[in-house]
């Protein structure tokens, strides 16, 4: 066997043994791998404009995120923590309201005691629970830290990494790796750039639409609802929540209409902006999308949902770089259009 050969099964021998033994490392890389082209593409930016190195940009960058991550916080932070605690407050107002007007109807009394019959327990091993939860808090700050420390030395030097991977490859496979890297990297900058316009998007439009017809604290739904669009599918489920509990708080027609706003507002995301912009930067179809979301949300629950897209937009360029060009595509011609024969 050859040295090309042998070094693609040994790399392919590690990577599955690490995704059978410890199969969280490759979630927190990728996750690291996001964050470091994050802040290798806000570095890019400032390079265009300012004499500076890769490292200096990188540091700039991070600089003017604290900056006006900062000058937000001294604007807008009180507000919105006031809001938050409003909210905080009328959302169980709110379903204690839904609660009172379905039990006028008999339908409504089965299903509120079918939801009560349902609730779960304290368990008796409280001191346990609490030692599980506090490990479990402390075990996600320490990945997030880790992931934060990684992704940034992603950024600060993105060749070395890259020329690790390809020293464990022949030297004949070194060019076709390296370009794929570098086109894995831009589906993930392309990824990036249109899932930030996406969730400006939802976000000004809904909390827009919301202060239109009338809904309280707008602004704060707005702000969720561009966070939970990082989410695909499932996240403006979720982010629809408070916002017809609130309007349900002030009746029905309220309450539709706040559904008319979330259901106009993912039209426009999914059919005019999302389409437009995706296709421009990934290539990636809508069904993909659901499935990556099925299977990572199983395997690793949350934060597998979170890097779903990104994760399915790479794989889906390996696979047709590697598998179905490097591979199906480089048939022999003299096997090319031979029907098999039972």
């Amino acid at each position: 066997m050859s040295r090309r050969g042998v070094s693609l099964i040994v790399l392919s021998v590690v990577l599955g043994l690490l995704l059978w033994l410890l199969p969280e490392v490759p979630l927190l890389v990728f996750a690291a791998t996001l964050l470091g082209v994050f802040l290798f593409s806000g570095s890019m930016l400032l390079r265009r404009v300012l004499p500076v190195s890769n490292g200096a940009g990188v540091g700039l960058f991070i600089l003017a995120l604290l900056l006006l991550s900062a000058a937000m916080g001294m604007l807008a932070a009180r507000p919105i923590a006031d809001q938050l605690n409003e909210l905080w407050q009328q959302v169980p107002a709110a379903a204690a309201s839904l609660s009172e007007q379905l039990s006028r109807y008999r339908w409504g009394q089965e299903l509120l005691s079918r939801l009560q019959s349902g609730n779960i327990s304290l368990p008796a091993g409280g001191g346990t629970t609490a030692f599980t939860a506090l490990n479990s808090t402390l075990g996600a700050l320490a990945n997030l830290v880790l992931v934060v420390f990684l992704g940034l030395y992603f950024a600060l030097d993105p060749t070395l990494y890259r020329r690790g991977i390809e020293a464990l490859l022949a030297p004949s496979l070194r060019p076709r790796a390296r370009a794929i890297a570098e086109e894995a990297a831009a589906t993930l900058r392309g990824w990036l750039g249109a899932q930030l316009i996406c969730m400006a998007v939802v976000g000004s439009l809904t909390g827009l639409g919301l202060w239109l017809v009338g809904v309280p604290l707008a602004p704060v739904l707005g702000l969720i609802a561009a966070l939970l669009a990082f989410i695909p599918t499932v996240g403006p489920v979720l982010s629809a929540v408070p916002g017809v509990l609130l309007g349900l708080a002030q009746g029905p027609q309220e309450a539709l209409a706040v559904v008319g706003v979330y259901l106009a507002v993912q039209s426009v995301e999914s059919y005019l902006v999302t389409p437009y912009v995706q296709r421009r930067n990934v290539d990636l179809p809508e069904a993909v999308t659901i499935v990556a979301l099925l299977a990572f949300g199983l395997v690793y629950g949350f934060l597998g949902m979170l890097l779903a897209t990104p994760m399915a937009a790479v794989l889906l360029m390996l696979v047709k770089r590697i598998y179905v060009e490097g591979y199906l595509e480089a048939e022999p011609e003299g096997q090319k259009g031979v029907i098999l024969r039972g």
